[in-house]
């Protein structure tokens, strides 16, 4: 076997090498992507990166439903005067090369006018001439590069929002202000008499109001709301004191000023609101390119084959090009009753009847359940099955928002926020905060009512402005917000700061099996019975390699392909078994029924995937797959069971069970063959029960799970594409890291408190000022930015230290 690699893809060509010029290619669409960018004279994309393509799969009529003008208008961002904007996401963008090929694809089509790549987002923005070209050739002729664009249903949903820059805008305006009243509070800082009171006074008061009115009004409001909404609620929330500070320290300083008694505390008020709003926009930056709240539209086509004429309506080939019986219609338009036709490959988006073809159906998307089914015809189909076994024609049952996967979609689970029936650390020390700093600020008036009543209200107003939480504010949200970066970098995403919180309190951890303990793209095989002979096996590779079954496939690729023949006949009936033969010897390769025409007793390998084989009409047994489990799952298991209760919830068959449990601890509760809402209801049980659940998934059929938990993690092959609506994305790679995640968030919540522990160091600096009457301005200015960024220089290098121990274990 030749080790010769793909010199565009860098794939193994094993025995399929096609040379052109010298260079070795795996298919002929690798060699097709390098004859185009050859030719059109872009080869500097191989000196970019070595072997930076992708082997590109081109599947003939998949983007038929780009002829539906009403389809493309609502991928659309413009369509005027001849010119179209288009965004595509491309999941295979992850290099350099990629970026610059696709922003040269003028070069390859000169309808093209502009392209843009974002890479973060796996984008790519083209502006192109609807007179010279069509969407469809542009996607066409993307796939064929090996960059085939992701469109789903999710497109087509899709409203342009309008991006919220409010926060940006708020944190400009505090800060523009916060630099000029500092600027302006520098004479009275330094005692300027002359300069300072003969002539410019009080027009630097007046401008210190101008610059603070908009602070408080439109920067600070939010804080305003939220104390409202949080004393309705009957919750004293963080803003609490927040919004009192803002009020006592801007009416307190209009008051000064107007009755020129000094040039009050608006420099400390707008320094304040900057900061607050700092560490928000700290915490609310998280990761754009990523998907968190993802369902059924992200997953199924926007459009579908439907046959106009039921009489004359026929399977076609894929390479057939589709006839005047055939229109391209969209999803949300299939009727009960309608044909339609669903090629090799594709989703099924609504449930059916199957009327002709051979349906093989992979439910893993929905159901966990690896192995494919067969189904004949007046069988049913449920939405979220992929056919494999060639194109076949169904009636639809229901319609897509009726069908069996996405009723999934109205449980109420799916309408609950998660943030608004949880209590932060920082709001559970809000409540003690706020009532002592009214305690204090009560009697630290009320003693100086007998010595001083104008010092009594001086005292008073100056605890409520020295002792606003700024620093306790901004301690929870530059901690994790550090953490959340931290955690981005090993892999894990979170969708916000509250997620970390969560994750402390979790005692009960759900897993699914296949997709999240085990690897989606790596499978193994065990034989089972009397050795194959060396003709047999050569037999039986040759045979394997002409099948599209997956199974036949998986085995193909586990198995070393040496000594391929050409077969003399091949024979395969879908969703059963091939047969190959050789010279007079056959080989049948699949279902026990199939290979074993005589003994049709059930075989100890019933219950697992298994694919078995019989010689020359004599069976000798089978290979059994079993899926390959994650690096460290047992590793993590051990560290889980210390604190932890440990449940796998599968909705694959048992068989894999024996070997399941030589990896978990003794006791683990394993329950397989569970539905979605089989999923979802067990997750609501243990929670009715007290517990704190943290559910890890892979699919869609985990999305009901994944939003029951308190926190729903899903593991994922490709963070930008195959990612459930949960609280956060994990990358396959780092599964082993789960318990350092633990560890990392509960030392987060330590450095808070350390941080809560430091910031109350100013407070009770400042409140010896405040309750002796001895606050002045400057004193204040220099305290709270002070605080404010001691606690961020804090949290931020304690977080970093931690980051360490990650760094460490990868």
């Amino acid at each position: 076997m030749s080790n010769l690699t793909c010199f565009h893809c860098g794939d193994d060509c094993k025995n399929n090498i096609i040379s052109h010029l010298d260079k070795s290619f795996c298919c002929n669409g690798c060699k097709t992507v390098f004859e185009i960018l050859n030719e059109n004279d872009l080869s500097y994309y191989y000196e970019l990166e070595q072997t930076p393509g992708t082997s590109p799969i081109t599947q003939r009529g998949k983007f038929d439903f780009l002829e539906n003008e009403s389809v493309v208008n609502q991928l659309l961002e413009f369509n005027e005067q001849g010119i179209q904007v288009v965004s595509l996401l491309i999941p295979s963008i992850h290099c350099s090369s990629c970026i610059w090929v696709l922003e040269n694809l003028n070069k390859l089509n000169s309808a093209v006018r502009t392209a843009q790549v974002n890479f973060t987002k796996k984008t790519v923005r083209i502006t192109y001439s609807s007179d010279e070209t069509s969407l469809q050739n542009l996607v066409i002729l993307l796939t064929k590069l090996g960059y085939e664009p992701y469109i789903s249903l999710n497109d087509a949903d899709q409203k342009k929002k309008n991006v919220d820059r409010s926060l940006i805008y708020k944190l400009g305006v505090a800060g523009f202000a916060f630099g000029n009243i500092m600027f302006l509070s520098f004479p009275e800082y330094f005692e300027v008499n002359e300069f300072w009171l003969e002539k410019f006074k009080h027009l630097f008061r007046w401008l210190m109001f101008a610059f603070a009115v908009p602070v408080a009004v439109y920067s600070g409001r939010d804080y305003f709301i939220s104390a409202y909404k949080g004393l309705h609620s009957k919750i004293l929330n963080i803003d609490v004191p927040i919004a009192i500070g803002i009020s006592v320290l801007f009416i307190r300083s209009t008051v000064e000023i107007i009755m020129d008694w000094g040039t009050g505390f608006f420099d400390s008020m707008a320094g304040l609101v900057f900061f607050l709003l700092l560490g928000k926009f700290f915490q609310q930056k998280t990761y754009a390119f990523l998907s968190f709240e993802r369902d059924y539209k992200s997953y199924f086509p926007i459009a579908v084959t439907r046959l106009i004429s039921n009489d004359s309506a026929k399977i076609y080939t894929e390479s057939k090009k589709l006839n005047k019986n055939e229109e391209q219609a969209q999803v949300y338009d299939l009727k009960t009753g309608d044909r339609i036709l669903i090629r090799n490959g594709e989703l099924l988006p609504v449930d059916a009847i199957l009327i002709k073809g051979n349906a093989l159906i992979d439910y893993s998307f929905v159901t966990g359940e690896a192995a494919p089914v067969s189904k004949k015809s007046g069988d049913q189909l449920f939405a979220g099955g992929r056919q494999q076994a060639g194109a076949i024609e169904v009636e639809v049952l229901k319609s897509v928002e009726q069908s069996y996967l996405t009723q999934l979609w109205s449980n109420e689970v799916f309408s609950k926020n998660k943030q608004s029936l949880f209590e932060t650390l920082t709001d559970r020390i809000s409540k003690r905060f706020t009532i002592s700093l009214l305690v204090i600020a009560v009697i630290s008036a009320s003693v100086w009512v007998f010595i001083d009543v104008k010092t009594a209200l001086n005292v008073f107003t100056a605890v409520l402005i020295v002792a606003c939480p700024c620093a306790i504010a901004l301690a929870a949200p530059f901690t994790l917000g550090n953490l959340l970066r931290i955690f981005g970098r090993h892999k894990l995403y979170l969708k916000d700061t509250s997620v970390i919180e969560k994750l402390t309190q979790i005692d009960t951890v759900v897993f699914d099996k296949t997709g999240t303990l085990t690897s989606s793209i790596k499978s193994t095989a065990h034989y089972e019975g009397i050795e194959l002979n060396k003709e047999e096996k050569i037999l039986l590779i040759s045979t394997l390699r002409e099948s599209n079954h997956p199974l036949s496939r998986s085995l193909y690729e586990i198995l070393d392909a040496n000594n391929i023949k050409t077969l003399d006949h091949f024979y395969e009936e879908v969703g059963q078994g091939i047969v190959g033969e050789v010279a007079n010897h056959n080989i049948k390769i699949g279902s026990y029924n199939f290979v074993q025409s005589i003994d049709r007793t059930q075989h100890k390998a019933h219950n697992r995937t298994a694919v078995h084989i019989s010689s020359d009409s004599e069976y000798k047994g089978c290979y059994v797959f079993y899926n390959e489990y994650r690096y460290g799952v047992k590793e993590v298991f051990d560290h889980l069971k210390n604190h932890h209760e440990i449940v796998i919830l599968s909705g694959d068959n048992d068989g894999e069970r024996k070997h399941l449990e030589t990896l978990l601890p003794k006791g683990t509760k394993i329950l397989f063959n569970q539905k979605p809402e089989d999923k979802l209801n067990y997750i609501k049980k243990l929670q009715e029960t007290g517990k704190n659940v943290l559910m890890i998934g892979d699919g869609l059929n985990d999305a009901g799970a994944l939003a029951q938990s308190n926190v729903g993690i899903s593991i994922s092959e490709n963070v930008n594409v195959f990612s459930p609506a949960c609280d956060g994305i994990l990358d396959a790679k780092q599964f082993q890291q789960i318990t350092q995640f633990f560890m990392l968030s509960k030392k987060g919540i330590q450095v808070i408190k350390y941080a809560f522990i430091f910031s109350l160091f100013y407070n009770f600096i400042g409140l010896g000022f405040a309750v002796t009457g001895h606050l002045k301005p400057v004193i204040a200015a220099i305290l709270m930015p002070l605080s404010s960024i001691s606690i961020v220089v804090f949290t931020t290098i304690t977080t970093n230290i931690l980051a360490h121990q990650l760094r460490k274990k990868d």
